[in-house]
């Protein structure tokens, strides 16, 4: 219960020993005694996190504490009973945007009084006593806030850069192997057509023509469904073949039984052949089939060069959000899946374990954002395990809210600053390497733009970062109403 008595104030000498007021002269303590008032509080709170900040109080007797919502319950950061302490509307002279709602709850213990200055009497106060002070502070609080977006948009040009690189690299290999593969298949059909020309000249009959064309399909069915050998099965296969060639008088068997053995014929296989075309068209019948085979092998090669193309250019499209609104319902899956093919160049020696729920639903996200939390963290998480170990990711689903964790098994943070690693501009790497604003950024995405949670648990050989967002924001910031 509050009382409140516009009759109650404090006197000159009361409002001297409250260390905020110690050094103001009589002028100023008679004008505050005149403009502040005095309330009682017997219990419950005194201001709500999120309401208009109209008030800044200062506690002179009692005890407090301070609360924040995490996840839709109410979290205490700060319990005293010091005497004048304060809270509320204290940064008034801000202005109004920053002085719009109060940062966190307060709650009395027991019953307490405090002396309370309103919001607009605070910033009258502060701008004609302190002129000075309060053009300090503010070019202090602006000069920082640029300096966090500046640098923010750096780090972030830093991380764009260093990913198109590493898409660039990506790019190059299929593309490569495309070029080379189109290549060779131009020189395998050319010979294609040289070999069937030789076994249609008219002295191979109709009939053996046929066998030998559905002996030609059953090969290409064979290099469809080809089991990959092991390396003594494969050198077993080829040695096989080689002497049956070589018997049979087919030259340079060295290069055609590799070619044969990949894809699993065998032997009795090339009995089928000799008998359909006989000994006088063999050489040119397995040349025939060897140009068949490598054909359908270099064209699945290209084919699967030009889908990890597609699906490099589709990643970085999905990374990058191209195209779509800024806010929208996403699949954390899906982008987690993105990040990771746009930071595959720097996964080399890296186990990627991925352990996403199926059942997570759809949550509405700024995409692009989440995509640089995640290249953030995973950054981090590479860098501390310096090319070798377990990355980890992970979403499920808790209540209200989908998780998602990452997590390495690097040394683990220290605990004498695992407190201080979402704190602007703070980083352990080397000059140059880091800005310490990764996992500023990352923080205030998931905390202050999407009303979620990002927090660190860390021990030697294990360090996880989980990240928590609300999958219905309207109805979550509904609940935190009705909890209050």
């Amino acid at each position: 219960m509050t009382t409140t008595d516009d009759t109650l104030r404090m006197s000159r000498d009361e409002l001297r020993t409250l260390f905020l007021f110690e050094h103001l002269n009589d002028d100023q303590l008679d004008w505050l005694s005149r403009e502040g008032y005095v309330i009682k509080v017997d219990e419950g709170r005194v201001f709500r996190e999120g309401d208009e900040a109209s008030c800044c109080y200062i506690m002179t007797s009692g005890s407090i504490r301070m609360c924040k919502l995490l996840q839709g319950e109410e979290v205490e950061i700060n319990r005293t009973a010091q005497r004048g302490v304060y809270s509320g509307a204290f940064n008034a002279f801000f202005g109004a945007d920053d002085r719009k709602a109060y940062t966190a709850s307060m709650y009395v213990l027991e019953p307490s009084e405090f002396f309370v200055i309103d919001a607009a009497t605070m910033a009258t106060m502060m701008n004609t006593w302190f002129p000075m002070a309060v053009h300090l502070i503010e070019g202090f609080v602006m000069g920082m806030r640029r300096t966090n977006e500046t640098m923010g948009q750096r780090e972030r040009l830093l991380a764009l850069g260093s990913l198109s690189a590493g898409l660039t690299h990506e790019l190059n290999n299929p593309a490569a192997a495309a070029v080379r593969a189109a290549a060779t298949l131009r020189q395998r059909v050319a010979g294609m057509r040289s070999k069937l020309a030789m076994l249609a000249d008219g002295t191979l009959d109709t009939t053996k023509l046929h066998q030998l064309v559905a002996i030609q399909e059953d090969a290409v069915e064979r290099v469809a469904k080809a089991r990959e050998l092991s390396p003594m099965e494969l050198s077993d296969a080829e040695d096989s073949l080689t002497d049956w060639l070589e018997d049979h008088d087919v030259r340079n068997s060295w290069d055609v039984a590799p070619v044969l053995a990949a894809v699993g014929l065998d032997v009795p296989w090339m009995e089928e052949v000799l008998t359909a075309v006989g000994p006088e068209y063999l050489e040119g019948a397995v040349r025939w089939l060897m140009y068949t085979i490598d054909t359908e092998s270099l064209m699945n090669e290209i084919d699967d060069s030009v889908t990890r193309i597609s699906t490099l250019v589709g990643a970085a499209k999905q990374y990058s959000q191209i195209d779509r609104a800024p806010f929208q319902v996403v699949d954390l899956r899906e982008l987690l899946k993105s990040t990771l093919v746009m930071m595959s160049s720097k996964l080399d020696g890296i186990t990627v374990v991925k352990d996403f729920d199926p059942e997570l639903p759809p949550i509405p996200a700024y995409a692009a954002e989440l995509n640089q939390v995640w290249t953030n963290i995973i950054d981090n998480a590479v860098g501390a395990m310096s090319g070798s170990g377990t990355l980890t990711l992970r979403t499920k689903r808790d209540g209200a809210y989908a998780v998602v964790e990452i997590g390495d098994t690097g040394p683990g943070i220290p605990d004498e600053i695992r407190n201080r690693i979402f704190e602007p501009f703070f980083t352990t790497k080397p000059i140059g390497e880091g800005t310490g604003l990764g996992l500023d950024i990352s923080w205030r995405i998931v905390v202050k733009k999407h009303h979620g949670d990002l927090r660190v648990e860390s021990k030697p050989g294990e360090t996880r970062f989980k990240i928590v967002l609300p999958i219905d924001p309207e109805s979550e910031v509904a609940a935190q109403g009705d909890l209050l």
